[in-house]
C-alpha cells in the first residue's frame, strides 16, 4: 500500500544516487546482491543474538539498496526480465531471514507464543508474494492489498528497534499486528484475483459476442 503513495517521492531521493553508481560501473544486479547478502547475514547473525537494535539499523540499510537497484535499473533505460526475476527472489530471501532470525531470538528467549506469530508472518509474505506471482504469470492482477513489503519490513523492524530500546512488548505487538493484517492480505489479493479473472472472462465473451 505505501509503494503507491511513496513511489513517486523516493524516485526522486534514489534516482540521482542510482545514476551515479551506474557512472562508477555497478550494475543493478550487483547492488541487489550485495544488498541481499548484507542483509541476510546481519539478519541471521544479529537477530538471533540478542542484538536488535543493531539488527534493525543493519537489515533496513541493506534493504533500502532495493530501491537503490530500481533507480539503476531506470538510468539504464529500464531493468531487465532477469533483474526483476533476481530483485524479487532476492527480496523473499531477505524476508526469508528476517523472520528466522527474530524466530531464533524468541524461541531462544522462550517465548514461543509470539515465535508463533513470526512463523505465521513468515509464511505469510511468501503466500502473498506468490499469489501476485502466479496471478501475473496467469495473466491475472493481484496489486495491492493492506500488507505489502514496505508494511511488513517497517513493522516488524520498527517492533524490533523498539524491542531493543527496551520498549516492552513492542515485538509481540508488531508481529500479532503483522500477522492479522497479512491474512486480510491473503484475502484482498484472491478477491482481485478473482475480479480480474471474472473481467477477462466478460471481455472473451463480448469478443465472441
Amino acid at each position: 500500500m505505501l509503494n503507491i503513495f511513496a513511489r513517486a517521492s523516493v524516485s526522486r531521493v534514489t534516482d540521482p544516487i542510482g545514476a551515479r553508481l551506474v557512472r562508477l560501473g555497478l550494475t543493478p544486479n550487483a547492488v541487489t546482491l550485495l544488498g541481499t547478502a548484507a542483509a541476510i547475514a546481519g539478519a541471521l547473525w544479529l537477530f538471533p543474538t540478542g542484538h536488535l537494535l543493531a539488527g534493525t539499523f543493519v537489515v533496513w540499510g541493506f534493504a533500502m539498496f532495493d530501491l537503490l537497484d530500481g533507480a539503476m535499473a531506470r538510468a539504464l533505460g529500464g531493468g531487465t526480465r532477469y533483474g526483476a526475476v533476481l530483485d524479487a527472489t532476492c527480496d523473499r530471501l531477505v524476508d526469508g531471514a528476517l523472520f528466522c532470525g527474530i524466530t531464533w531470538y524468541l524461541f531462544d528467549i522462550g517465548d514461543r507464543t509470539t515465535a508463533v506469530a513470526a512463523l505465521i508472518c513468515l509464511v505469510l509474505a511468501q503466500v502473498i508474494s506468490y499469489v501476485k506471482a502466479r496471478a501475473e504469470a496467469s495473466g491475472l492482477d493481484a496489486d495491492g492489498g493492506l500488507v505489502e513489503r514496505a508494511e511488513r519490513l517497517i513493522t516488524t523492524l520498527v517492533g524490533a528497534g523498539l524491542t531493543g530500546l527496551g520498549v516492552p512488548y513492542a515485538l509481540e505487538v508488531a508481529l500479532w499486528l503483522l500477522a492479522a493484517g497479512s491474512v486480510i492480505t491473503v484475502g484482498q489479493r484472491l478477491l482481485a484475483v478473482r475480479r480480474s479473472a471474472l473481467e477477462r472472462t466478460e471481455e472473451k465473451a463480448h469478443e465472441l459476442g
